[in-house]
């Protein structure tokens, strides 16, 4: 389909979704909302994309959900509107492909939220992060509360939400909450020299490694333990792990067939 607020564009293997509304500084309404969950739904079922990158346009990744659009909604609308955003974010978590943020700008609340749902965050030296729902009298929306407090911890996840504070990718970085911080016109080149270094692996083997990671950090070790045994077995019934591991003895590169 044809897009109002996003653009699509493919590099190989390796899908670049950017959310294009940038004189709103990219903030989620609904529209885009909806095209996003049609983009991320299609690019689930292309068979010629391993690896996906989340950016914005201009000098926002997303700053938010749209304030204007949500400050008439009834209550019930409200609720909709944070389960249909939570429903994108959690596939986008849950999905078979690696997905990568880069974060160019300002992720601010929802912003915030759709970079945790990724795998990886890669951040520019200019992107600044928060929660800051608590000043404009709401609670996160978009799994804010759950997500941030598991990838910082309890104690800050609350220092930021109830302070309603913005801070630094420096300070983002010492906390946990992305994987690096580059400079700005090293952004792109990075997210994309990373795609396609995960695009370049097993694709079998990715996928069953973010199942196993996903779900391991929800269940006990014991139970995880049983999990990762199992999909560690499963790799053996495909040929990816009898091409990977030949390639390694004849020290050659491998030739994944994703099969």
């Amino acid at each position: 389909m044809a897009f109002k607020n996003l653009l699509l564009t493919k590099d190989g293997n390796v899908a670049i979704l950017t959310i294009n509304r940038p004189r709103a500084l990219n903030a989620l309404n609904m529209e885009t909302l909806k095209e996003l969950d049609s983009a991320i739904k299609d690019l689930e079922k292309d068979e010629d994309i391993f690896v996906i990158i989340i950016t914005g346009e201009g000098k926002a990744f997303v700053a938010g959900a749209d304030i204007g659009e949500m400050k008439v909604m009834s209550v019930e609308e409200a609720r909709e509107f944070a389960i249909f955003g939570s429903n994108i974010f959690r596939r986008i978590e849950l999905m078979d492909k690696a997905v990568i943020a880069a974060v160019n700008g300002f992720a601010l609340g929802g912003g915030c939220e759709l970079a945790m749902c990724c795998d990886i965050i890669l951040a520019s030296e200019k992107a600044k992060f928060g929660q800051p729902e608590t000043g404009l009298g709401i609670t996160p929306g978009f799994a804010g509360t759950q997500r941030l407090s598991k990838i910082v911890g309890i104690k800050k996840a609350k220092e930021l939400i109830f302070t309603a504070g913005i801070i630094g990718a420096d300070v983002a970085d010492k906390i946990g909450l992305v994987n690096h911080v580059v400079q700005q016109d090293e952004l792109m080149p990075k997210a994309l020299e990373m795609a396609k270094t995960i695009a370049s692996k097993g694709q079998i083997a990715v996928k069953y490694a973010k199942v196993a990671i996903n779900r391991g950090i929800e269940i006990n070790m014991d139970s995880g333990d049983a999990m990762e045994s199992e999909l560690f077995a499963l790799c053996f019934a495909n040929e990816d792990q009898k091409e990977g591991m030949s390639a390694f003895l004849e020290k050659r590169k491998a030739d994944f067939k994703n099969k």
